[in-house]
């Protein structure tokens, strides 16, 4: 089967919002064998729409479009499946009763406006939104499905996961080809060396796919394959997985949707383990990172942002000679942040940044992306010289991501020297 993703909005095309949903509907397609034929998006223009509209459905089984659901003027996309279908607007009362629970949890006043988001297309199911007001469309015709969802991407997520991936499957049908995906996430190895390492890609891969997708948290490689029985697709794919693993293991911190810190938590959370951080280049990112994780409590002591040479000397009690002979990036400044935080808060572990993040700051022995990370447990304490690149968010996201690996490994007693 084949399928189109249509995304409306022009705050999508001048850049205001990424084009997030698509995405995610992709993905989720992808996973039930969908060939995701094409995608795009679409200004708030209803001549646009109806012709996208007509063009989508004459070469897909299958259309997806999100966004234009609201209640304002500017939210012309039910208008728009009203004509290209050339039916009318009904009220459903099952959607108006979800309206107004809605507004009722909330202690908010329904408005008329709101009231008029229960009208849905005559042909249409309604797909109920637990999330917000604007209901979704499920049109069936002439062989092909047509579903329509708001653009906030919570409430589409509540949408698909609740009822278009359910329906789909079910009109699926029987499979031909059974296809199997697997993201193994790696960290800490540019794409180039991880290619050379991976060996012949030919005779590991048999036949089946590997794209490998990088960004400045690392390289996520994408394996794919495909077979007569579903059984057979997920032998071959577990196969090149233990091969992978067996090349490059070492850089392998977890697969599909896993984060970094989220490993990190169930690796100290399991030892029952203490952690606090001492940033001065991160700023906080790496607190806020641990922090997102539910219960971090249990593993995360405190966070402490030592951003001024004085921070660092009064709070984490790094030696002023330290600093005056080396430096505030340096090797010597990062372990003993890393000791300070350990020592102060009485945690297992220690860790520590301290860097170059730019545009400014750099020096003739010291650029833009040197970044210091130190980390100290009870057998050791030491620190790791990075080199990043020379933008400033992205230098801060990538010594983020280098700290926790460099936990990562200390915790799982894997060398870091590489």
């Amino acid at each position: 089967m084949k399928a189109e993703i249509i995304t409306i909005g022009d705050e999508i095309l001048i850049g205001q919002t990424l084009n997030t949903n698509a995405a995610f509907i992709g993905s989720k397609l992808t996973d039930l064998q969908i060939d995701v034929s094409f995608s795009c998006v679409v200004h708030d223009n209803e001549s646009d729409i109806k012709n996208e509209f007509k063009k989508a459905y004459e070469h897909n089984d299958i259309i997806v479009v999100t966004g234009g659901l609201g209640p304002t003027h500017d939210d012309v996309t039910r208008k728009c499946v009203v004509e290209f279908f050339k039916t009318e607007l009904i009220q459903s009362e099952e959607v108006l009763s979800d309206i107004k629970r809605f507004f009722e949890v909330r202690g908010r006043q329904l408005t008329k406006t709101n009231e008029g988001q229960a009208l849905i297309p005559k042909i249409a199911a309604p797909i109920r939104n637990s999330r917000g007001t604007a209901p979704g469309f499920w049109i069936e015709k002439n062989k092909r499905i047509f579903i329509v969802m708001p653009g906030v991407p919570y409430e589409m997520k509540g949408m698909m996961e609740n009822f278009v991936l359910p329906n789909l499957e079910e009109r699926i049908g029987e499979r031909q080809i059974f296809k199997r995906t697997i993201n193994l996430l790696t960290t800490g190895i540019p794409e180039s060396i991880l290619y050379d390492r991976l060996g012949n890609l030919e005779q590991l891969l048999g036949g089946a796919s590997l794209a490998f997708l990088p960004s400045q948290f690392g390289v996520k490689m994408r394996i794919t394959t495909q077979s007569d029985t579903d059984q057979s697709a997920l032998n071959k794919l577990e196969d090149i997985e233990q091969k992978i693993r067996s090349l490059v293991g070492k850089f392998i911190f977890g697969k599909n949707d896993d984060l970094l810190e989220g490993i990190i938590a169930k690796l100290l959370t399991d030892r029952n383990l203490k952690l606090s951080v001492a940033e001065s280049c991160t700023g906080g990112l790496i607190a806020n990172r641990l922090t997102n994780i539910s219960g971090s409590s249990k593993f995360f002591e405190r966070g402490v942002v030592a951003y001024s040479n004085a921070a660092k000397v009064e709070i984490l009690k790094v030696n002023e000679d330290t600093i005056a002979n080396n430096g505030a990036v340096s090797l010597e400044v990062a372990m003993q942040m890393a000791e300070g935080i350990k020592s102060i808060s009485g945690s297992d572990l220690g860790l520590a940044t301290t860097g170059i993040m730019g545009p400014t700051g750099a020096t003739p022995t010291k650029p833009v992306g040197l970044v210091y990370i130190g980390i100290c447990d009870d057998k050791i304490c030491t620190a790791k010289e990075f080199r990043f690149g020379e933008d400033r968010l992205l230098n801060k996201d990538r010594a983020s991501q280098a700290a926790l690996e460099m936990l990562r490994r200390n915790l799982l007693g894997i060398s870091y020297d590489d």
